[in-house]
């Protein structure tokens, strides 16, 4: 049984026996196949070796046969409803963009069937598959319906709401298709008049929704509403908390999350935690902030066993989580505990995965 150096592994390799960190307990069982998951793991715990299965001659050949159709069969149903809705967006906003019908019963449908697997949505540590920065606005899109239903269904909103706010989320940017694509995929600052154009798309979206059946007038205030803020410092028409619809208020707290957590042209990718903390201190005057404390304590609180990476590039595993400070959880660091609430220069940079 060969032992390989964590820096030689490939991707489809079995381990040989069970990987045990530093403190004596199992991180991955004997059998498990090795992934770009894998390895990040195993070099946040740290681990310079493993042992994987032999692979000789015809052996060989059967193990990496047998390989593939097992990879092929652990992929959740979730993922593969991700991309048939990232394929129907693309072309919903291809439609959008030539003034045509939408399919909005195909949209309800792949909603639908994504939903189903909701729970592997995880908002904290979710990342698409195979994702690149032309398809931003699509993924950003798909993220935003489901992280506004995720929240629509925390703070206790009607069954009948929750398909049209994942309705409200998937199409509130729908505006965007007819803005230059040389403006979004810029990779400097935009000036003032990209700027206009850029804000442009609420009422352009509003326009392409406002006649549309099958979509509630909170889905079409959505596109117009979600850049408007509780003080009236918002956009397109400054409009104040008590005349901002419950569903853009929703959707603005999912779209500033996934705006922030996702990598664009012009600006990296924030530790989710940094950008929850963010929202926090942003939202008295500017997003709903009970909404916000419901998204950030209901959010953290798949976060225990996630492996995270501190702001000075320490690597640890979360082991509590206090509800009265949901961003700064403690940490086991190699067997140090950190508890951020008290280190409080210190914050979590980022999200690697759960074990």
């Amino acid at each position: 049984m060969p032992t390989v150096a964590v820096s030689q592994l490939k991707y489809g390799e079995r381990l040989g026996d069970n990987v045990i960190t530093k403190l004596g307990n199992v991180l991955f069982n004997k059998g498990k196949v090795i992934s770009e998951r894998e390895i990040e793991i195993l070099k946040a715990f740290l681990i310079s070796s493993v042992f994987i299965e032999s692979k000789n001659g015809i052996e060989s050949e059967a193990t990496s046969e047998e390989t593939k159709p097992n990879e092929v069969a652990t992929v959740h149903p979730f993922f593969l409803e991700y991309q048939n809705m990232l394929k129907l967006l693309k072309r919903v906003f291809y439609l959008a963009n030539g003034g045509q019908p939408l399919p909005i019963l195909d949209l309800r449908n792949g909603l639908e069937a994504l939903i189903q697997h909701i729970d592997a949505y995880k908002v904290l540590t979710f990342t698409p598959k195979n994702r690149s920065l032309q398809d931003y606005m699509y993924h950003k899109s798909i993220q935003v319906s489901l992280t506004a239903y995720s929240l629509a269904r925390w703070h206790g909103l009607p069954q009948k709401d929750l398909m049209q706010i994942a309705l409200a989320g998937l199409l509130h940017d729908i505006g965007i298709s007819k803005v230059d694509p040389a403006i979004l995929e810029k990779k400097s600052s935009l000036t003032a008049s990209e700027m206009d154009e850029i804000k442009q798309h609420t009422l352009i979206g509003y326009q392409i929704l406002k006649n549309i059946s099958g979509i509630n007038e909170g889905v079409k205030l959505t596109a117009i509403q979600h850049h408007e803020r509780e003080d009236g410092s918002g956009y397109p028409l400054g409009v104040k908390g008590d005349k901002i619809h419950m569903y853009a208020k929703i959707v603005a707290i999912a779209d500033i999350y996934n705006a922030m957590t996702n990598e664009r042209y012009y600006k990296t990718a924030l530790s989710p935690y940094v950008v929850l903390e963010q929202l926090f201190t942003e939202s008295f005057g500017k997003v709903d902030p009970t909404l916000v404390q419901v998204f950030m304590n209901k959010s953290t609180q798949i976060s225990n066993g996630t492996i995270v990476k501190l702001s000075d590039n320490r690597v640890g595993e979360i082991i509590f989580s206090d509800r009265s400070h949901p961003t700064r959880p403690w940490i086991n660091v190699n067997g140090t505990i950190v508890n951020l609430t008290l280190e409080r220069s210190l914050f979590i940079q980022d999200v690697i995965g759960h074990i």
